[in-house]
């Protein structure tokens, strides 16, 4: 299929692009892919890098990729260095990935630039996807903040996204956001009750127009009885716009909302859901294949001695010389037997590349990429002694309970020294404050707070007591190996934990190609055929 011929793909508030990642990499049977990224838009620096980054490395076949971008991933290049060497992609990869913040830029400008990414396309099939910003809608977000503020703007930033579907009125769109959007709301009104009315009609809350413009018809791609809301009636319950990715091949419990927008006038059939996987896929699938890594100190020297002396010193603790039996001697003894194990990591805390022999458990051509020789944003983060002896114990207790640990459970002499803690403990107020991840289950949501609190984001190996790395974030999150994340280990922290999972976002492109097939009589285009499942 040629360029021009394939489906564009439009998406707004893009973060790194695990939506778009998602769509770009499906493959229909023996064909070629049929989406093509047309525009991603999105307004911090970082995560538009990678973006500019990503984008670069598909303007190249799969398999004819330069040599020259393993080079810049491995550091032996600078990004103005690989553009320089390949003008016309890295144009096009500026071209493809926008820098600007909706709702500041001049509305005319955006459409401009969906007009120009569409240019070739019009009567064809086309997607709009992406998320409005969703810190105001997170339950973490609200708790912290007392509630929604009627005048935080990022509420209203979904207005924008219906602006566009307004004007530029996509065959199919598709909107994710947070689960802790369908029970927020705003000077007593429910904001997701509002978000579907307008959703159904956009150009009735942009334009005023009560009869003019395009309608939608919104679907759940979940497997429960999916919902729709048609013609201004609801079908459905709210909460089964929510997708549980832990039951679709993501190795993590991250529960999202997902709307699928069909245009009404090419509503023919039923619309496609997601298929289930057979069993859950567990982190140590993705995880223990990347390179085993010491945590660093803080606020004392960092070395191999150093490091192995600090996690030593839980010996000295009055838990680790108790003699009590039962459950809590076991867990004594295992935890003195992993210290006098410890030996010296080959790679030590790691770096942004660090070569390696990189495996995979589940889904290795999706995640391993053979040229790349190496891990890429794979750095330890450092931490207090006292936080890595808490570590070792959680992730000694997961594996022998099979859960991580409570507060209530850790021995008084690991409690952290916190104000609260007496009232954490009496009312069980952050009784996960150290979470280890269970290696046998799917890891828990990885947030952008992993950016900040490690406390939360514990390998369950305990020979390593530390927290996750960006590159261990992101094969939770489904990013391919080759995939490298921008800027500091904070931002991103903050890209992986925003993003979409690209697997997740793969299969919703399998069933926008079956709307699209469905409905190619009326679209007036070619499509290929449908790919096999994972």
């Amino acid at each position: 299929m040629s360029e021009h011929r394939l489906i564009p793909v439009i998406d707004l508030f893009a973060g790194p692009g695990g939506l778009g990642e998602g769509f770009s990499a499906f493959a229909a049977g023996k064909g070629p892919p049929p989406f093509r990224i047309a525009l991603s838009i999105e307004m911090e620096q970082w995560a538009h890098q990678t973006l500019e980054l990503r984008s670069f490395f598909r303007q190249f076949p799969a398999r004819n990729v330069p040599g020259e971008y393993y080079d810049h991933l491995r550091g032996k290049l600078n990004r103005s260095e690989l553009f320089g060497d390949f003008p016309d992609e890295a144009r096009a990869a500026s071209n493809e990935a926008w820098r600007a913040e909706l709702g500041v830029v001049q509305p005319s400008e955006v459409d401009r630039r969906i007009q120009s990414a569409l240019a070739g396309a019009a009567g064809s099939p086309w997607i709009l996807c992406g998320g409005p910003p969703c810190q105001a809608f997170s339950m973490v977000g609200r708790s912290r903040n007392g509630g929604i503020a009627e005048g935080d703007l990022r509420v209203y930033l979904y207005k924008q996204y219906l602006r566009i579907l307004s004007v530029h009125e996509p065959p199919v769109f598709i909107m994710e956001n947070v689960k802790g959007l369908l029970s927020s709301e705003v000077n007593g009104s429910e904001i997701f009750d509002q978000m579907l009315e307008d959703l159904h009609h956009p150009a009735k809350v942009i334009r005023g127009a009560q009869r003019a413009g395009a309608k939608y018809s919104l679907h759940s791609v979940s497997p429960k009885s999916p919902p729709s809301y048609l013609d201004g009636h609801s079908h459905c319950n709210p909460d089964e716009f929510i997708v549980r990715c832990e039951n679709f091949g993501i190795p993590q419990t991250r529960h999202r909302v997902i709307i699928l927008g069909v245009r009404e006038d090419l509503l023919r059939q039923e619309i496609p859901i997601l298929r289930p996987f057979d069993r859950t896929v567990p982190a140590s699938k993705v995880l223990k294949g990347l390179p085993r890594l010491r945590s660093g100190l803080t606020r004392s020297a960092d070395g191999k001695a150093e490091w192995r002396t600090a996690v030593a010193s839980i010996l000295n603790s009055n838990f680790m010389r108790s003699r009590r039996n039962g459950a809590e001697g076991h867990l004594r003894d295992y935890i003195a037997r992993t210290v006098y194990g410890l030996r010296d990591m080959q790679a030590d805390r790691g770096g942004e590349f660090v070569p390696y022999a990189a495996s995979s458990d589940f889904y290795p051509e999706w995640f391993l990429d053979s040229r790349l020789g190496g891990v890429s944003n794979s750095s330890s983060r450092p931490h207090m002694a006292s936080d890595l002896h808490r570590y070792l114990f959680a992730a000694c207790y997961a594996r022998m309970h099979g859960r991580s640990p409570e507060l209530n459970d850790f021995p008084v002499d690991l409690h952290p020294d916190h104000r609260n803690l007496n009232i954490a403990l009496s009312k069980g107020y952050f009784d996960d404050r150290f979470r280890v991840q269970v290696a046998n289950r799917p890891a828990t949501t990885i947030t952008s707070h992993i950016a900040k609190d490690g406390h939360f984001f514990i390998h369950y190996d305990e020979t390593q007591c530390r927290s996750l790395t960006v590159r261990e974030a992101a094969r939770l999150q489904t990013f391919p190996d080759n995939y490298y994340f921008c800027g500091s280990r904070t931002h991103q922290y903050r890209q992986v934990g925003n993003a979409v999972p690209p697997l997740l976002a793969r299969q919703i492109a399998d069933i926008v190609l079956q709307i699209f097939k469905g409905r190619k009589a009326a679209l007036g285009t070619q499509l290929p055929r449908e790919e096999a499942p994972l």
